[in-house]
């Protein structure tokens, strides 16, 4: 398998950088694009991994102070230990059903059509939880990220895990189960970002080691600007993401989602596109 040309690791970069962390499932959007450019198969999924990479090393640069003091102060801050544990707990729940299901779930799940059927099912799912919070605006007992217990970032963990379904999102699931989960919009979004980190990171390294066969030193120029474009635009969406969640909703997103689901059923049923 030959490296995708710089303009494709250009345009998978952005694809990935602005849809990771909005809940419209960057996985999902890769499967799509990646279909659609002829770039498919086992290094093309190092390629998403690297690409993904680029984007987790934004929330970092975004929040090095943050990140910075959970780790020097960890020792000495009760808030420290106590934003270090939550991250941990919530990471769990995706990497056990990650290990143990992972390989199937990509067999059998990683293709279009699926992607577009999980995508519209995360949009009705997004649409019940903004109702369920408009209409009970009590349910949200979370403010801040600092305010969650380890009982919170257990459930924020399980939601997670239904990320393993390309299509539903991992930060769509971990906001969304925030929210139905007492979550201001806000510390869901916040905790989604921190959650990134070690999901990415972890599962990352462990994919390129596993892969490393696949990757020659040829095909490092365009791997490095895809993971170049793909930090440059996540740091811009993070922090458009914060301002936006200030002030609306996730509605938009969820129409989003059924529009491009949609399409992609509409054009696989008539044949329009063979989608590989």
């Amino acid at each position: 398998m030959e490296a995708p040309s710089l303009a494709v690791a250009l345009l998978l970069g952005i694809v990935e950088g602005l849809t990771e962390f909005l809940p419209i499932s960057s996985t999902g959007h890769l499967i799509v694009a990646g279909s659609l450019l002829g770039y498919v198969g086992e290094q093309a999924k190092v390629f998403e991994i690297v690409i993904q990479s680029g984007a987790m090393l934004a929330v970092v640069w975004e929040y090095r102070r943050r990140f910075g003091d959970a780790v020097f102060h960890l020792g000495s801050s009760a808030a420290a230990r106590r934003f270090a544990r939550n991250v941990a707990i919530a990471f769990v729940p995706l990497a056990a059903l990650g290990l143990a299901f992972g390989k199937a779930i990509k067999a059998a799940l990683f293709h279009p059509v699926p992607v577009a059927v999980a995508t519209i099912a995360g949009a009705l799912i997004i649409l019940w939880a903004e109702r369920r919070q408009r209409l009970q605006p009590a349910a949200v007992r979370v403010a801040e990220v600092d305010d969650m217990s380890a009982g919170d970032a257990l459930k924020v963990g399980i939601a997670q895990a239904f990320a393993l379904i390309p299509g539903m999102s991992r930060s769509g699931a971990t906001i969304i189960g925030g929210m139905l989960f007492g979550l201001s919009r806000k510390a869901a979004t916040e905790f989604s970002f921190f959650l990134a980190v070690p999901t990415l990171v972890i599962a990352g390294a462990y994919s390129l080691w596993k892969e490393r066969a696949l990757v020659g030193a040829a095909d490092w120029p365009a791997f490095a600007v895809g993971f170049v474009v793909s930090f440059v635009c996540a740091l811009a969406c993070i922090r458009w993401l914060i301002r936006y969640v200030s002030r609306h909703d996730f509605v938009p997103f969820a129409w989003y989602r059924i529009a491009f689901g949609a399409v992609v059923l509409v054009t696989a049923w008539t044949g329009l596109v063979r989608w590989n």
